[in-house]
Order: structure tokens, then sequence, then C-alpha cells
């Protein structure tokens, strides 16, 4: 049951980032130039009141240095290759292990 949950959020999420390369892609036709949408800001379209609270929770009860490198990084990436990236890896995670045919399986 969890594992079809992990799968469908894995989906909804690559579909996501599906239409985030579509929309980027169309603004960029529109503007003559290449624009992306940064994970960051998509961030702080949809979560408002959290996104403002990451950077201080963060140096604060992990370490300052995760900040800087790290999720700097991370939310300044384009907002299709985020949401790919965790798609794809939910999907990953979800998939049947498969069975070795041939193999004794006694010890």
């Amino acid at each position: 049951m969890l594992r079809f949950f992990v799968r469908a959020l894995g989906l909804l999420l690559l579909a996501a980032g599906f239409a985030a390369l579509i929309i980027d892609g169309t603004r960029s036709i529109a503007a003559g130039g290449l624009t992306m949408a940064r994970f960051g800001d998509l961030c702080a379209y949809f979560l408002p009141r959290v996104y403002p609270l990451l950077q201080p929770a963060i140096e604060r009860n992990v370490h300052p240095l995760l900040w800087d490198p790290v999720m700097m990084g991370f939310f300044l990436a384009p907002s299709w290759i985020v949401l790919t990236a965790f798609g794809l890896l939910l999907l990953w995670m979800a998939k049947r292990r498969s069975v070795t045919i041939g193999h004794s399986s006694r010890p």
C-alpha cells in the first residue's frame, strides 16, 4: 500500500517536472532567450510562510554550512530538474525487486 502512494507521488512529481519544462520552454520562446524558473521561486510561491523560515531553522538546528553551499544550490536549480529528479527517485525506490530465477534461496 505504501509502495502505491510512493509511486503515485513519484508520477505526480514527474508530471509536474514535465509541465515545468514546458512552461520554461514557452517562456523562453516568448522572451527570445533562455529563462528558467528556479526551484526556490516555486517553493516561495507555494509555501509563502514556511520558505522564509527554512534558512534560520537549518542554520540554527543543523549546521550553517549546510545552507550556503548545499541548500542554496538546490534552491537555485531549475524547477523542472529538481521535480523530475525527485519523481524518478521515488519511482526507483518503489519499484519491485526482480525475482532471481535459477538460484536457490535456501542457506
